[in-house]
């Protein structure tokens, strides 16, 4: 057991130096060794949770190698066996250690791996030297299968907590990607689960495969996606304008509408998608904020992004339960004009063109 872990250690060391010397520093600087990681983390979990199974075969391999071997090599094959089995079990509990020990030197992270090593050994060595102790050994029972389902919630939350680094490094494109690999990797793992209960497997299995090489698709892509991020968003920042606005308020567009100004109010939140395509490709732009200094016109904003009872109230009144809503008062003070949930740059222009005749 201390061997197999600490060459667990060696090729995880050997790894990361290799990867050093090519110039892609810590795995975590990498979004799509980050979005593997999470994949990886995500399957550990349903795999846990009892979508699939990967234990059974190979303790069924693994249990004939070691029965067919005698003396030291049945015990070499049993101690690997067990590394190998154990390992993915034990991760919501080695993941702080395995991290730590991958950012030391290399004789610290191979005397961690040992000791982690000898932790999952000394059970083994204790009941050896002490048979009697084994009537001190919990039974086996349902609680096993509930221990493991409530590990795998770890597992989520690290598959989770990726996701989020993932999304700082890549931004809303990234994440997107990510978490379509998520999702892919986890119909994989349904198809390979239910290939498992069933004799006819082979197009399940199949299909497995494929999604599998659709998410190694994906997070290939996610290697792209940071210099993508930023041809996009350098794109959308020269196209976009800085449109003067104001908070909306009733008693803010009372006044404007007494000053017989035209004015165009936006109910949008930072959370919602719509919302923000319509603010870059129709609201934020060169021709639409000329239109609206052209006819004096003023641009409220109504963030609903946090709760705000006023806001909520606002679009009650005009029949809508959430945002986007845009609402454009005519410098004659009659009844807005309610514009379309998706717009145009054309449709914004006029309708303050409109809004400044009427």
């Amino acid at each position: 057991m201390v061997a197999s872990f600490v060459a667990l250690a060696g090729a995880l060391i050997a790894l990361k130096a290799a990867g050093a010397a090519v110039g892609w520093g810590f795995q975590l600087q990498s979004p799509a060794a980050v979005a593997a990681l999470s994949v990886l983390m995500l399957l550990v979990a349903l795999n846990l949770s009892g979508v699939f199974e990967i234990g059974t075969s190979l303790q069924g391999v693994g249990g004939k190698l070691a029965d067919n071997s005698r003396g030291l090599l049945g015990s070499v094959l049993t101690g690997v066996l067990a590394v190998v089995v154990a390992a993915p079990c034990t991760a919501p509990f080695m993941g702080p250690a395995m991290g730590f020990a991958l950012t030391q030197s290399p004789i610290v992270s191979l005397s961690v791996f040992a000791f982690l090593g000898l932790g999952l050994a000394a059970p083994f060595v204790a009941l050896s030297f002490a048979p009697a102790l084994l009537r001190l050994m919990p039974r086996p029972g349902a609680w096993m299968e509930t221990l493991r389902n409530v590990l795998a919630f770890p597992m989520y939350g690290t598959a989770a907590w990726l996701t989020w680094v993932l999304a700082q490094q890549t931004g809303s494109l990234g994440l997107g990607l990510g978490l379509a690999a998520a999702v892919t990797a986890a119909f994989a793992a349904w198809l390979f689960g239910r290939a498992q209960k069933r004799e006819k497997t082979l197009a399940l299995r199949g299909l497995a495969l494929l999604a599998l090489l659709a998410v190694g698709g994906l997070i290939y892509a996610l290697a792209m996606a940071p210099r993508a991020s930023v041809a996009l968003t350098e794109a959308m920042t020269e196209a976009k304008v800085d449109l003067p606005s104001e908070p909306w308020s009733p008693e803010r567009v009372a006044a404007l509408r007494a000053e017989g100004r035209p004015v165009f109010v936006n109910f949008t939140a930072a959370w919602c998608v719509t919302c923000q395509v319509n603010d870059a490709a129709a609201i934020a732009r060169p021709a639409t904020a000329a239109a609206f200094k052209a006819a004096n016109a003023a641009y409220l904003v109504a963030d609903w992004t946090s709760r705000d009872a006023a806001i909520a109230a606002a679009l009650a009144e005009h029949g809508r339960a959430g945002v986007p809503l845009y609402l454009v008062y005519g410098a004659d003070g009659s009844d807005p004009v309610v514009l379309p949930q998706l717009l145009t740059e054309g449709m914004v222009l006029k309708a303050i063109d409109k809004a400044a005749k009427r």
